[in-house]
């Protein structure tokens, strides 16, 4: 079983990486892939009651590779956190399936109550560098979030939003605007 987490981890990002160029180089050189494998023995550790371990080993691979995850976030197969620096998930976030990750990405909360306070993304969703998504909201299903966005609302399912604060784009128009320039 942990081997085949482990294959299925490297062939994700040799999948969502063009610059991933063998096993050998993801499963050795990406801190993103790292981050996560790290995450899953922190929660293992959390859900069986060693809270105290559970943040110590997350510290470690916060050090290590410049990812922060909480050990009581879940999060699904196939996370890709690309280029990994700087990103932070917090407790109470849950991700989904096929989720990619950019530089940068804060899950985050708004409360300082002990609730469901960080974000839900579902399956399919991709967040581009630097967005910062505050709070109990959810992403649907095959979004996207432009990078550098903050999204502190709800995202319906296939929908694409960017700016500060995030909104929606219509993907027809914006399509047409690029290829007429």
């Amino acid at each position: 079983m942990l081997l085949e987490t482990i294959k299925e981890d490297v062939r994700t990002a040799r999948t969502k990486d063009p610059a991933a160029t063998g096993f050998i180089t993801v499963a050795l050189l990406y801190s993103g892939v790292h981050a996560v494998w790290g995450h899953r023995i922190a929660n293992r550790l959390w859900t069986s009651g060693f809270r105290f371990s559970a943040r110590f080993l997350s510290q470690f691979v916060r050090f290590l590779t410049g990812v922060e995850i909480h050990p009581a976030a879940e999060i699904g197969r196939r996370l890709f956190i690309d280029h990994g620096a700087g990103v932070v998930i917090g407790e109470t976030a849950e991700i989904g399936d096929d989720v990619l990750l950019y530089h940068g990405v804060t899950l985050g909360g708004d409360s300082m109550r002990r609730e469901k306070r960080h974000p839900t993304l579902e399956d399919g969703v991709t967040v581009g560098a630097n967005a910062t998504l505050l709070g109990d909201i959810t992403v649907g299903e095959a979004a996207s979030v432009g990078a550098g966005s903050v999204v502190v609302d709800d995202v319906a399912p296939n929908t694409t939003v960017v700016g500060v604060p995030a909104e929606p784009v219509d993907n027809a128009n914006r399509s047409r605007r690029t290829t007429s320039r």
